[in-house]
């Protein structure tokens, strides 16, 4: 078993555990985007309305919502390699019964237990590379992971087009199966074996978390598509109580679900805010950039992509050289720079008119990404590292939640604005530079918190 204390893996064996982590993460962010493409196929295919195929998406976003922070805990109870694999393992099965669904119905639910295996995978992601890198090399560590996620983001919707270019949409989930067992036999033999502490495991927090995530999801979906009636408003009764009973019961455990342990350490809590405001700015420009560039300058599908293509290469390129530069600047202060030029980015994007040069586009979608991978690098080290090691897996639960509380909450923004102003409205962009500059004011107080 390794050492809650131990620094690290020695290598090879490093490489190795990156490796299998990587694979895995690269597998659960592709699934979370090239089902989008494939919408309209797989609703053809199976017989199904456009307006009921969304759940071959919202099936796998509500597992995930509704289970990261209990994997994360059970990580901890009973090991995060084996928690880990189990999850990686569930997720592979579920891919293949994807492939082999026939129906809307066997598919959505199958989606749904992938889901499953998808939370695991994020969940306790963070806590293995915690365990795999030596903490002077953390940073460095958590930067290639965030270029991973970059790669596989953007990677997303021309994997699922060049796949049904070539083939059915069933082989965007069959191609889970093979580089799924690949990646849980070298994590089997390389990830690091940390001893869970053994203690029981809250059913009934986590079936409240889960009410309360689903509940919540719910809401925001309704709010995404122009919705809000008697059921939203119960959605969103459902998850205040959810919470608030999930609270009460939690508060005075010493490892709670609900991680108000590192809730209560005040640069993990500017974190967690830092987190969730920066990635709901991005999911604004990410979600309004494709439309707002084809209706306010005209440009087709196929240059809208490449347009978009600077804002991942500049994250790709940035997280890597934030994680070694973390190591010896503080991470608020790289926050800071990071998301006031993201900011900056939005700004520019907003006040350039349709007949400007594609040179200024360019570089504005250059500073929203450089400006994100930035942040996201040292933001990750400081949510990872400061917790006690004990608290890993709910560290990294907590930063996978905040990730995904922020892109819902951006992806909701997105659609209210459009519904008020239309897709070529400049008030997205204003949204987004608001919620960068005050994620990066946000970062900024770190310096007196650290």
């Amino acid at each position: 078993m390794h050492d809650l204390e131990a620094d690290g893996l020695p290598t090879p064996r490093r490489y190795w555990a990156a490796a299998a982590i990587w694979l895995a993460m690269a597998m659960s962010v592709l699934d979370s985007s090239i089902a989008n493409v494939a919408l309209p196929t797989i609703a053809h295919d199976v017989g199904a309305s456009p307006e009921s195929s969304i759940w071959v998406v919202n099936a796998y976003q509500i597992a995930i919502t509704m289970l990261l922070l209990p994997i994360a805990a059970l990580g901890e109870i009973l090991g995060y390699r084996r928690v880990y694999g189990a999850g990686l393992a569930i997720f592979v099965v579920a891919s293949l019964a994807c492939t082999l669904a026939q129906g809307l119905t066997t598919l959505a639910l199958a989606r749904f237990v992938q889901g499953f295996g998808a939370a695991a995978v994020m969940s306790i992601n963070g806590a293995l590379v915690r365990f795999t890198y030596p903490k002077a090399t953390l940073g460095r560590g958590i930067g290639y992971n965030a270029l991973v996620v970059a790669i596989a983001s953007a990677a997303g919707p021309s994997v699922a087009a060049a796949i049904l270019a070539f083939g059915s949409w069933r082989w965007l989930f069959a191609v889970n199966v093979p580089l799924g067992l690949l990646s849980l036999l070298i994590g089997q033999r390389c990830l690091p074996s940390v001893a869970g502490t053994g203690g029981r495991f809250g059913i009934v927090s986590s079936l409240l978390n889960a009410a309360m995530f689903a509940a919540a999801f719910l809401a925001a979906s309704d709010a995404a598509h122009g919705k809000f009636d008697a059921r939203t408003a119960a959605e969103l009764a459902a998850a205040v109580l959810m919470g608030v009973l999930l609270v009460r019961r939690v508060r005075h455990q010493t490892s709670p679900l609900i991680p108000l342990d590192l809730l209560r350490i005040p640069i993990l809590r500017l974190s967690y805010m830092t987190s969730i405001c920066s990635f709901a700015a991005a999911m604004i420009g990410l979600v309004a950039l494709p439309f707002y560039l084809q209706a306010m300058f005209g440009f087709s599908h196929v240059e809208t992509g490449l347009l978009i293509t600077p804002w991942p290469l500049a994250v790709a390129i940035a997280a890597p050289l934030a994680g070694r530069m973390v190591e010896h600047v503080s991470a608020g202060l790289l926050g800071g720079i990071g998301l006031a030029i993201m900011a900056a980015g939005f700004c520019a994007i907003a006040l350039l008119s349709p007949s400007a040069s594609i040179g200024w586009l360019l570089c504005a979608m250059t500073a929203c990404g450089a400006g994100f991978g930035l942040f996201q690098a040292p933001n990750n080290r400081i949510m990872l590292s400061i917790a006690p090691s004990a608290r890993s897996g709910a560290a990294a639960g907590m930063l996978a939640t905040a990730r995904l509380v922020g892109q819902t909450t951006g992806a909701v923004l997105v659609a209210c604005l459009f519904r008020i102003a239309g897709p070529a409205t400049r008030m997205t962009f204003v949204a987004g530079a608001i919620l960068a500059a005050v994620a990066a004011a946000v970062s900024l107080r770190r310096l007196s918190a650290s």
